[in-house]
């Protein structure tokens, strides 16, 4: 099958940074489903894995923890998934990626895809709805519904997990949503997913809550630059508050600052119930077939922006180039047909 991967950790600049390949079929474990991979989409921790993590010597890396497709063969203990199925997913940090044209996939974190949207629609979605949802109900402890009265501040709000983080807390949630973003384009795009005000991350924070006539936040979203707002986020949050983050700052955190408020921080990490195969694994899947769901009854929609088209190694380089950039606004797809 085709596949595009890496042997080196390389800059995108060198022609071997991803290549265009041919590997083995994939054969499905017992729990397994095997997917023909239709679509995909990049995250930054494609990114990071291309950069951080080399294979073994000789060997090759698959990249891609999104993906939309349709269910070829399943493994002799499935019982919710047949072949011809549809379906989308984030996959496993652990396992080869959705940069192939097939791929095999824990039924677990698996659920069938919104019926109203296309493949490459589909693919933005999964990793970033996952991530969203668990740190929204999950880490921050928000009730389906609840929040009211509360404020939630999204720092990001315009990139993968921070469009569909908005969309989530506006629709699922009695939340004030409170976004950042410092270009017009971006502003505009918080706006339309749905944050009730938009601030400049670039500007003193408190300054930027001032300007919109609050006074302090009771849930933080952290989800990009952590490390350079921490000591604004912990003023702006107010007391017995939550701090939720995703993203790896570069130099450590010192909670000590945290005590004075009672304040609690919080990491999300997607990969974790997969990792680990924790004992609620299955909720990543539940959680899917929620957020299909609500694509389908037009609660929430696709966050593609851009369409690379198809997946290709050098095609491939372009969209990484895109998310390594901090330009990118919503998610980036790719299609194997």
């Amino acid at each position: 099958m085709k596949a595009v991967g890496y042997q080196q950790n390389l800059p995108l600049s060198h022609p071997e940074s991803l290549l265009d390949l041919t590997l083995p079929e994939p054969t499905p474990g017992p729990r397994d489903l095997l997917v023909d991979v239709h679509a995909v989409s990049v995250n930054p921790v494609d990114t990071k894995v291309r950069q951080n993590m080399a294979p073994e010597p000789g060997q090759t890396r698959v990249l891609g923890w999104d993906a939309a497709g349709v269910v070829r063969a399943v493994g002799s203990d499935v019982k919710d998934f047949k072949a011809g199925d549809r379906v989308w997913y984030a996959g496993s940090i652990g396992r080869a990626g959705s940069n192939a044209e097939r791929q095999v996939v824990d039924q677990r974190i698996v659920s069938r895809m919104p019926t109203s949207l296309d493949f490459a629609q589909a693919a933005a979605l999964p990793l970033t709805a996952i991530t969203a949802w668990e740190l929204l109900f999950d880490r921050l402890g928000v009730p389906r519904r609840g929040g009211q009265g509360q404020r939630l501040l999204v720092v990001g709000a315009s990139g993968g997990v921070g469009s569909i983080l908005v969309q989530l807390a506006r629709q699922f949630t009695q939340l004030e949503v409170i976004g950042t973003a410092s270009r017009p384009q971006t502003v505009d795009w918080a706006l339309g997913q749905g944050a009730h005000h938009v601030i400049d991350h670039h500007r003193p924070l408190k300054d930027e809550l001032a300007r919109i006539g609050v006074d302090g936040v009771h849930l933080v979203a952290s989800l990009t630059h952590t490390d350079r707002h921490y000591e604004a986020l912990i003023d702006a949050l107010l007391p017995q508050g939550k701090l939720a983050l995703i993203d790896d700052p570069a130099t450590p955190l010192d909670v000590r600052p945290l005590k004075r408020k009672s304040l609690s921080i919080h990491w999300e990490m997607m990969f974790a119930r997969s990792v680990f195969e924790t004992p609620d694994m299955a909720q990543q899947g539940a959680l899917l077939a929620e957020v299909a769901l609500g694509v389908d009854q037009g609660l929430l929609r696709s966050t593609v922006t851009r369409d690379f088209g198809l997946l290709n190694a050098a095609n491939l380089k372009t969209a990484h180039a895109w998310v390594e950039s901090g330009q990118a606004v919503g998610k980036g797809v790719l299609r194997w047909r």
